[in-house]
């Protein structure tokens, strides 16, 4: 006889990226319930709900039936109506992997709507993430000695290994400014290519502007910037690798800033009302500390 389970997972984050939690509620079919849950130090929402359901799907027997369901439209619409899976490959193959000898049917709920179990997902989620204190997050804060006082980390110790980041920005200005780099109609020039230029270069002399940063070896650095006519914006991405006993992350994080500055000066002239806006890292892969995805 095939066993049937009931499944209500939830996940949690604080800061997104930042300290977050998961849960999982399993109902059998007696009406029996187990919990389970965990946390990550520094992950995101999206991971912690992939992870909730990971863990819950593990836990059952092969080839039981089950109802999973989740209040995250990110999770339930991938599995069911083909989203596309842009970052967190290595958890979307497990779910693959699990629901392969499975018979899963998703449900999405909404969240915070008196759903009982799904509450208590919530609740225990929400717990994890904060049960992850501040002196453990603080563990993490690499540039500081014993005493606190700023110091460059030594990783002569670390092994070379094979590492890549990814770095957007956006520039907002108004619609008439974006029709003139459009046009390539500015006085000083093709601003788009000029500020690409200008990233690439900025990646490189990232130590000589971020003290406590390490020279590294650059393999490849790219700058790509797009016009967006909804949001009236030059959305730009910056891509950097290397081979290093370092990541590369304050370089692209340096060349998507240049870039945009770059874009600012090109254009103010004619929009000095111009905002940078959403500096931020997107992913790393390489290095001990495991790879990161913030989309």
């Amino acid at each position: 006889m095939v066993e049937s389970y009931k499944l209500f997972t939830d996940g949690a984050c604080k800061g997104n990226p930042g300290p977050g939690g998961w849960a999982a509620v399993i109902v059998d079919a007696a009406g029996g319930k187990t919990v389970l849950s965990g946390n990550e130090a520094h992950t995101t929402n999206n991971r912690m709900e992939l992870i909730a359901a990971i863990r819950g799907l593990q836990s059952l027997p092969p080839h039981s039936k089950a109802v999973l369901t989740s209040d995250s439209s990110y999770l339930v619409n991938t599995m069911t109506a083909g989203w596309k899976r842009k970052i967190n490959h290595d958890l979307w193959e497990s779910l693959d992997n699990l629901t392969a000898t499975l018979d899963i049917q998703w449900e999405w709920v909404k969240g915070h709507s008196g759903h009982p179990e799904n509450e208590e997902a919530n609740d225990v989620a929400q717990s994890e993430s904060n049960a992850i204190s501040e002196s453990t997050i603080n563990q993490a804060l690499t540039h500081t000695d014993a005493s606190g006082k700023a110091s460059m980390v030594d990783v002569g110790s670390k092994g070379i290994t094979a590492r890549e980041a990814t770095a957007k920005a956006s520039i907002i200005m108004q619609p008439s400014t974006l029709a003139l780099i459009e046009a390539n109609e500015l006085k000083k020039g093709d601003a788009l290519s000029v500020a690409r230029i200008a990233g690439i270069m900025g990646a490189k002399l990232t130590p000589q502007l971020i003290p406590l940063c390490h020279p590294i070896p650059i393999d490849q650095i790219t700058v790509e910037l797009s016009l967006n006519h909804t949001n009236s914006s030059v959305d730009i991405t910056g891509t950097g690798k290397t081979n290093s006993r370092t990541g590369i992350e304050m370089e692209v994080l340096v060349a998507v800033s240049t870039a945009a500055l770059t874009v600012y000066d090109m254009a103010k002239a004619v929009d000095r009302s111009m905002t940078i806006n959403s500096v931020r890292l997107v992913s790393k892969t390489g290095g001990k500390s495991g790879d990161f995805y913030s989309e």
